[in-house]
């Protein structure tokens, strides 16, 4: 915590490897955490210039075409149904610690607890009320939670910084992990999650995790 997190997020994995042709269009999602309409103005003119100074490897030029908008607001109370097993479907490279040290599985206690500490981080941020929720029994019914299932795959990805030259890793696993037990107390923390991602380096991308309620 020596920089204060971003309030926001990338999801452009779908962009990756991709070569736009002069003239072909394409859009990538951006979830930002602050809900003053100044905020977006800023966003969107710093995007336009962004297109006008060059994108990408090779700098190309892109108008801004278009922003497409749209509030959400997510309740953090437990679900009324009972949700008995779920899985989750990590997207781009998720790197999870537990007591400062990167874990080399997605156990649901360490899982849970940076979604809930990356919401609860996010909303002081923006200078709301603290949250009014137990973070002590969380954890301890998160521990109750077991993982039957965990088939997920350690890759090693690199940023370099146009700016400074410097490497950074952006590394984790991907894959699919599955959950056992009565998870409706933290089905919304989950889907909160979707939006803010989870672990380090979420505001470029990584850490992007998927909900599948099983049927």
């Amino acid at each position: 915590m020596r920089e204060p997190t971003r309030l926001f997020v990338f999801r452009a994995a779908h962009l990756d490897g991709c070569h736009i042709e002069p003239g072909e269009a394409f859009h990538f999602h951006f979830h930002l955490f602050d809900t003053r309409h100044e905020a977006l103005n800023v966003l969107t003119s710093a995007f336009a210039e962004l297109g006008r100074e060059g994108l990408g490897h090779t700098r190309g030029r892109a108008d801004l075409a278009c922003v497409e908008t749209e509030r959400l607001r997510i309740a953090l109370e437990a679900t009324k149904e009972s949700v008995p097993r779920l899985r989750v479907e990590f997207v781009t490279p998720t790197e999870l610690k537990s007591g400062g040290d990167a874990v080399a599985e997605p156990r649901f206690p360490v899982l849970l607890a940076r979604a809930r500490d990356r919401v609860s981080t996010l909303r002081s941020l923006k200078g709301d009320s603290p949250l009014e929720i137990d973070y002590r029994k969380l954890g301890e019914d998160a521990k109750k939670i077991a993982m039957p299932r965990c088939d997920i795959t350690h890759i090693d990805v690199m940023r370099r910084s146009a700016r400074t030259g410097q490497r950074h890793p952006l590394g984790g696993f991907v894959g699919v992990a599955e959950y056992e037990g009565e998870l409706r107390e933290f089905l919304p923390w989950l889907h909160a999650a979707q939006f803010t991602g989870v672990g380090r380096h979420t505001a470029w991308g990584q850490g992007e995790i998927r909900i599948v309620e099983p049927q």
